[in-house]
């Protein structure tokens, strides 16, 4: 009796010892599963970006037909990047001198300080005379207008930010990431393919006094739709009136009629017309500097003495975003702009990319208009820059993809820099058979 009893408390405790020794391995399975999980699990998939992602997508695409349409970035007739001769002459006298690669200056490179000025708002301007002009080297367009959305919020607090509807994408994200309220007015008009400037003028007038506008200087992204220069003359008016601060973004100034001077015209006038303004200047198009980021921020205000502070705490958000900007582009920049024979090769070489763009516009509209004669397409070369906004839906760029191989952004901007004589056709077909079957 004993004998069993003590055999029985036996199996008991190797069965409860099992358990036990279960739960123990689930504790042990789960505290590893826990110290294996990353803290950062619950961090949500970011959609892909609307602009980048197209490459993306166009490079995983095996088509021998494919085309991309979807990035600002200039291609000669092979569709090939292009890296301007001057660029590279530039590129020879820099290397020549040996320079070192010590640190800049928060501010970034005096001479290509001072170039950015003379191309923005000419030579020998009072503003620059009487040092009204404060001028900071950043990141390309982006980061000079990061900077300067920066700056809004922490100096303009409570101020919206106007944007044009549409707008280039990225401008959301900019005034948005840094908490910065922006809301839309009305810029394209639909049934015209072109500039609302009725909805425009009602959106500014009812902007509260003091406001930003931000606005394209040329060649509006996306449409490529500008306003006329009595359009203009009656913004800056409206401005005044109102109290509201112009911030021009200038990504294609020379790149989009070949004439820098031309293409400055709105900024300048503002200026002229006793306007404080902000200024986000890009060399990626004009020098096709595009991966050397090279770029300022520059603000005209009424006296130095203002110019002076608002100098120095736009150095000190720069040190805090990203301290000091890169050199290489700037000496380039600086280099082409003030060598006045290289200056003068440069104007003709952008005179070169915009008249390449100008071309494959007026061969894309003919070969529209021998296809599609019901549809008015003099918009295509209405429209100035490096985009067309072709006015497709959604559904319509799709079949753009899927079936024609054609990669653009879904709000149907085309970049025209990415197509040559050689595709007109067959882009003319993809769009005639979107518009008439979907």
């Amino acid at each position: 009796m004993l004998l069993a009893w003590s055999k029985m408390q036996q199996v008991i405790s190797r069965r409860v010892g099992v358990h036990i020794c279960n739960v123990s391995t689930s504790r042990s399975r789960l505290a590893l599963q826990v110290r294996c999980m990353s803290r950062f699990a619950d961090v949500a998939q970011a959609p892909p970006d609307p602009i980048l992602g197209v490459s993306e997508a166009f490079r995983a695409s095996t088509s021998p037909s494919k085309l991309n349409l979807g990035v600002g970035a200039y291609r000669d007739e092979d569709l090939k990047p292009v890296v301007l001769s001057v660029v590279k002459k530039a590129e020879a006298k820099i290397f020549s001198r040996n320079e070192n690669k010590e640190y800049l200056s928060i501010e970034g490179f005096e001479p290509f300080r001072k170039a950015t000025l003379d191309l923005l708002l000419g030579a020998g301007h009072p503003a620059i005379k009487e040092g009204r002009a404060a001028v900071i080297q950043s990141l390309s367009g982006t980061g000079s207008l990061r900077v300067g959305a920066a700056f809004i919020a922490r100096f303009l607090k409570g101020s919206t930010v106007y944007i044009s509807n549409p707008t280039w994408g990225n401008h959301r994200n900019i005034f948005g990431d840094e908490g910065v309220k922006w809301e839309y007015y009305r810029y394209f008009d639909p049934e015209t393919v072109g500039l609302d400037f009725k909805g425009l003028m009602e959106d500014l007038k009812a902007a509260p006094q003091g406001s930003v506008v931000v606005l394209h200087g040329c060649a509006h992204n996306p449409t490529g739709v500008d306003p006329t220069p009595e359009q203009w003359a009656a913004i800056a008016d409206l401005c005044q009136e109102r109290n509201l601060l112009p911030f021009f973004d200038v990504a294609y100034q020379g790149f989009a009629t070949g004439d820098l001077d031309k293409d400055a015209f709105a900024p300048r006038l503002f200026v002229d017309r006793g306007l404080e303004i902000m200024v986000s200047q890009s060399y990626s198009k004009n020098l096709g500097l595009y991966g050397e980021r090279v770029g300022a921020l520059v603000m005209v205000l009424k006296d130095k003495e203002t110019a002076t502070r608002c100098l120095s705490q736009l150095k000190r958000l720069a040190r805090a975003l990203y301290s000091n900007p890169p050199t290489h582009g700037a000496r380039i920049a600086a280099e082409v702009v003030n060598d006045s024979e290289l200056f003068e090769e440069w104007k003709g070489e952008m005179r070169g990319m915009a008249g390449r763009i100008e071309r494959v516009r007026g061969e894309l509209q003919r070969a529209l208009e021998a296809k599609c004669p019901d549809k008015d397409w003099s918009f295509i070369t209405k429209q100035i820059g490096m985009f067309s906004f072709t006015g497709l839906t959604p559904s319509q760029v799709d079949n753009m993809t899927n079936k024609h191989q054609v990669y653009m952004t879904r709000d149907g901007r085309i970049s025209l820099a990415g197509l040559n004589s050689a595709k007109v056709e067959y882009l003319a077909n993809a769009i005639v058979d979107s518009v008439r079957n979907h």
